[in-house]
């Protein structure tokens, strides 16, 4: 133990012998390298020139880390026992076990310790009571400095943790040899999700580019820049609007093209199985990963309760007067729990209503601003109403939107913390679930307001719905919503990205690394001592660093990122390109805050990275559905399609935007609607709005058309096509890419098969050892008397007969 009262805090470094952790490893079932070594199966033919070729081209990227030495040997594996420790390879019990294993060794003992407190134990009580300020294994020494001294923590800063060498492969070896098998996982994880997004980005530009390319070839963009085609609209607003020419919005059709083509359709396509391969590939990987780091076969370790539930077992006990009576089985119930349960209930459906309130805010911000703005006198403020409404809009969304995931965070945890969940890992996968539903809902509940709802509510003209008695419901632009759902998906992800992923994720733990310091320094005024003078200690040094809260809020930003990705990427085909530049910033800030800003974590054993594969695979089969609905009911590529294989008379597109505009009677405006002082240059008696309708002169007028009725056919039709068809690829993908890849199977299968080889050796070895001493003593004893030759003899016959004793041996083996 050491103590150091240089700083006003006492410290206590614990130290475990080899005594201590061998015991410790036996009991967690660690598994430990063995003497024997055997070769790893390599790919042949044409797959292993590939990786030869791949391995050679990449070469400058790889990091510049210490690497094994014969990387086609595998070293056997098996948990620790001290009965067999002939078995491993030890050359040094000083570092047999490594600094991680050490750590979580002794945390393991922490955690299990009985406190002076009844029913309660380990270090999380201790902490929880205010009794230690915290606990931490310490990093390897300083990550930067003149020093030669070369360290895993500074190899890890040289090599990863720095944005110079933004361009290099992870070190995931390293990684998990430092921080731990949950760590590595998940920057492995985040490895393989940065690749996957390089060819979702040539894809998405490939997109863009070819609406950009075919922008001035398309004829509906065309026409409604045409000056000579007169569609006189009718007014945006009431009174103070005047009819206006859809020329007028030439650029946003143009601009709509871009994102709103036949290209988009093979895009979500594409996305939907790309999702697919995703997670299959991440399967494979998390799989080959299992094998090299000696995860296969890790059974879930018994977990110890939280000091949160201990504490409410024991009031509960205190209550029904049992203090006395020791029922170890006793635990918490759902009557307990209920009224934790039902203020979840509540509270998540009044945050979900709060954000559902926050979006119809942002609604009446904008029908009142543009009714507004319609009222100015400037000629220039009128015609950019559209315009800057949207803008001002979607910042003031942003700006809610930062500002509620905040609060949700906050949230979630306190209701997860109400529940009293008896594990970690429960309170882990409960605090996931409840914080990505409410900023699931808080990210994107907007963005499903503009791609489903904007415009379908409006009316039409001489019967239009308003809000509040006054306002007219919003409608989209005469291109259509898509452009503003692009709008909306693209300021929202990146402000996220920039503003909450980057400024908040380098500021904050900067700020509060800063004012840890200065406390720390105001109270080292007050001391008065002689060590003042000497440098501090590791202890010391990490004291000041952040502590570590776990990797929830990382795994939360790249879900939401990847809901970004897949979900809404009809209307954004840009989306991977600034995810894929957001996350090659995103692996090195993470990087550099776990080595430089963070507290070295405790080291944890997982063979997966639990709950968020499954939110993925949500993620992934709800964006089919979304995307389906995106295409089909957003953009206008059903009605074009129809348009052009089913009502034009030429087989062309000449006409659609004609088509698409129903006529209204200006005489049948509501007195009070029309028009004031009217600037329009020709005398109006019919304008247009866009709607399938039948015309005035119908029997049946502004009653909805046949064409309207089979282009919604036509669209549901679309949607069960493209869901349907997508799924049977992605299942099909599913299939055809096996979950554990071929050559970690069969060495999986070798490895077990030489495991008990390796043991029948070794023990048989060991038994010739054992038989050789017993021949030895027989020769010794062998001129003693008859009465002790033949005690001898009868002794030899039963344990020291050659065959008997293997034949013995082998049967007992057997039946361990």
């Amino acid at each position: 133990m050491f103590q150091n009262k240089s700083q006003g805090v006492s410290f206590v470094r614990i130290h475990a012998p080899w005594q201590v952790l061998s015991r410790e490893a036996e009991l967690l079932k660690i598994k430990m390298p063995t003497k024997k070594m055997y070769e790893i199966t390599e790919e042949k033919g044409i797959l292993k020139t590939l990786n030869e070729i791949w391995c050679k081209f990449t070469e400058p990227l790889q990091p510049q880390v210490p690497q094994q030495e014969n990387t086609k040997m595998k070293t056997l594996s098996y948990p620790f026992s001290r009965e067999k420790i002939y078995l491993y390879n030890i050359k040094d019990k000083d570092t047999f076990f490594d600094n991680a294993t050490r750590s979580r060794i002794v945390r393991e003992i922490l955690k299990r310790t009985s406190t002076k407190t009844r029913n309660s134990m380990g270090i999380g009580t201790l902490i929880a009571n205010n009794v230690y300020d915290a606990a931490y294994p310490l990093h390897d020494g300083e990550y930067e400095g003149q020093n030669d001294d070369t360290n895993e923590r500074k190899l890890l800063y040289q090599e990863w943790a720095r944005y110079g060498v933004f361009y290099k492969f992870q070190p995931i070896d390293l990684i998990r040899k430092y921080f731990g098998e949950k760590i590595g996982l998940y920057f492995a994880w985040l490895g393989l999700y940065t690749e996957f997004l390089i060819p979702s980005s040539v894809v998405g530009i490939i997109v863009f580019l070819y609406g950009c390319i075919t922008i001035e070839s398309d004829i509906p963009s065309k026409e409604m820049c045409d000056q000579r085609n007169a569609f006189t609209m009718c007014p945006l607003c009431d009174k103070f609007c005047d009819y206006w020419n859809l020329s007028s919005a030439c650029a946003t059709a143009r601009a709509s093209h871009l994102f709103d083509n036949p290209a988009t359709v093979f895009f979500s396509i594409f996305m939907a199985l790309w999702a697919t391969m995703f997670l299959e590939q991440w399967k494979r990987l998390q799989m080959r990963l299992s094998y090299f780091w000696d995860l296969t076969g890790l059974e879930e370790e018994e977990e110890h309760p939280r000091p949160e539930y201990e504490a409410k077992l024991l009031q509960k006990k205190l209550e029904n007067k049992n203090i006395t009576t020791e029922n170890s089985n006793e635990k918490l119930t759902w009557s307990d729990r209920m009224p934790g349960y039902a203020v979840n209930f509540g509270l998540i459906l009044f945050m979900i209503m709060l954000a559902f309130s926050a979006v119809f805010g942002v609604i009446v911000y904008r029908i009142t601003t543009a009714a507004a703005l319609s009222f100015s006198t400037n000629e220039t403020t009128r015609s950019n109403v559209r315009v800057t409404v949207t803008a001002t809009a979607v910042i003031i969304n942003l700006v809610v939107v930062l500002i509620l995931d905040e609060i949700y965070g906050a949230v979630a945890k306190w209701l997860t913390e109400i529940e009293i969940p008896k594990t970690e890992k429960t309170f882990e996968e409960r605090l996931i679930l409840k914080a990505f539903l409410l900023k699931f809902v808080n990210s994107y509940a907007s963005i499903f307001y503009v791609a489903f709802f904007k415009g379908r509510f409006v009316g039409r003209p001489g019967h239009y719905v308003y809000v509040f008695e006054g306002y007219r419901m919003e409608e989209c632009a005469p291109g259509g919503c898509l452009m503003e759902l692009c709008i909306q998906l693209s300021i929202i992800m990146l402000g996220k990205q920039l503003i909450q992923n980057n400024l908040f994720e380098i500021g904050i733990p900067k700020l509060k690394k800063l004012f840890r310091k200065l406390k720390d320094e105001r109270t080292e005024v007050k001391e008065i001592g002689t060590d003042q003078s000497k440098d501090p200690q590791q202890w010391d040094l990490d004291y000041i660093l952040e502590p570590f809260t776990g990797l929830t809020p990382e795994y939360m930003e790249m879900i939401i990122q990847f809901g970004f990705v897949t979900l809404f990427v009809a209307s954004f085909p840009l989306a991977p390109v600034f995810a894929l530049l957001n996350n090659i910033i995103e692996v090195r800030l993470d990087a550099k805050k776990f080595v430089t800003e963070l507290r070295r974590p405790d080291t944890v054993r997982e063979k997966d990275i639990g709950i968020w594969y499954n939110i993925l695979s949500g993620i992934g089969k709800l964006s089919v559905i979304i995307n389906a609905f995106v295409i089909a009911v957003t953009s206008d590529f059903i009605p074009r399609l129809m348009y052009q294989y089913a009502y034009s008379q030429n087989g062309t597109m000449h006409g659609f935007i004609n088509h698409t505009l129903s006529y209204f009677n200006v005489s049948q405006l509501k007195a009070g609607t029309q028009p004031e002082n009217s600037l329009f240059a020709q005398e109006v008696s019919f304008c247009r709005f866009k709607d399938y309708r039948e015309p005035p002169w119908s029997p049946h007028q502004y009653e909805f058309s046949k064409q309207y009725w089979a282009v919604l056919s036509a669209r549901l039709a679309f949607v069960i096509l493209f869901q349907n068809l997508v799924m049977f690829l992605s299942v099909l993908v599913d299939w055809m890419i096996p979950d554990i890849p071929k050559d970690i199977s069969e060495q999986i299968k070798k490895e077990k098969t030489m495991l008990v080889d390796f043991f029948l050796k070794e023990e048989h070895e060991k038994l010739k050892l054992m038989e050789s001493f017993t021949a030895h003593d027989k020769r010794k004893h062998r001129t003693g008397t008859k009465s002790r030759r033949t005690r001898a003899a009868s002794f030899s016959q039963c344990h020291c007969s050659p065959k008997g004793s293997f034949t013995s041996f082998s049967s007992q083996h057997t039946v361990v």
